[in-house]
């Protein structure tokens, strides 16, 4: 496609920077993932002991962890209160596992005292998974026929964008509180080093998903101005 809306070097300008910056993400993600996979921890923990274990010092008791299939598919379900950890972390004993483990429990403690940044972004989730399905089909049809509908698209991927920006205090809150939790006294100094670098990576993602949201909707936001 060509023109107002499609394959022009203009809209490759306007992702490039957050296509770079997701390959660098993901290169770094895998290497530092790959690398403290390896390496166990010296408790001999796994990444599901690791999640009760800091469930139960913060007296969590509402929580289950659970198995899903799949490496780095982890995520803490807040509608159903349900921590699942991958392949990958659950029986693993690497400072890895651990790491991501604690991340995600992160967020459980965050829908446990009611984080702010967290009930924002889950009330705005309908608004936001809407606005990326159908904003391109709404820029199109606003770029050929009805211009109101431009607008309209601009709107809704808006509030992707706000879900997106939403979700860097989010990620990194989680982090933060991982790193203090195994700091005191789950892991060793050494062991932090790894961590520290694993979720470094992670929340790179979060940046690049944020930079590529941006820049597409500067690009809608071009297109709007070269209509009037």
């Amino acid at each position: 496609m060509y023109g107002y809306y499609g394959y022009d070097i203009q809209y490759l300008l306007y992702l490039l920077p957050g296509m770079l910056l997701a390959m660098y993400a993901q290169a770094k993600i895998k290497s530092n993932f790959e690398t403290y996979s390896k390496i166990g921890n010296s408790r001999g923990l796994t990444g599901e002991m690791a999640a009760r274990q800091i469930l139960s010092s913060y007296h969590i008791d509402d929580v289950r962890v659970e198995r899903i299939r799949g490496s780095l598919t982890d995520h803490y379900d807040s509608t159903q209160n349900i921590l699942r950890l991958s392949d990958s972390v659950y029986d693993s004993t690497s400072i890895a596992a651990v790491g991501v483990a604690a991340h995600e429990v992160g967020h459980a403690i965050q829908h446990h005292i009611g984080y702010a940044p967290l009930k924002f972004r889950n009330a705005i989730v309908p608004a936001a998974n809407i606005g990326s399905n159908v904003s391109f089909l709404f820029v199109f049809l606003g770029l050929m026929a009805f211009r109101p509908l431009l607008k309209i698209g601009i709107a809704l991927f808006a509030i992707t964008v706000l879900f997106q920006l939403l979700t860097l205090p989010v990620e990194y809150d989680a982090s933060h509180r991982a790193k203090v939790i195994l700091r005191d006294g789950i892991l060793s100094g050494k062991e932090m080093e790894g961590v520290e670098k694993v979720l470094s990576a992670a929340a790179l993602t979060y940046v690049a998903s944020l930079v590529t949201a941006i820049g597409t909707l500067l690009r809608f936001l071009s297109l709007d101005r070269r209509r009037d």
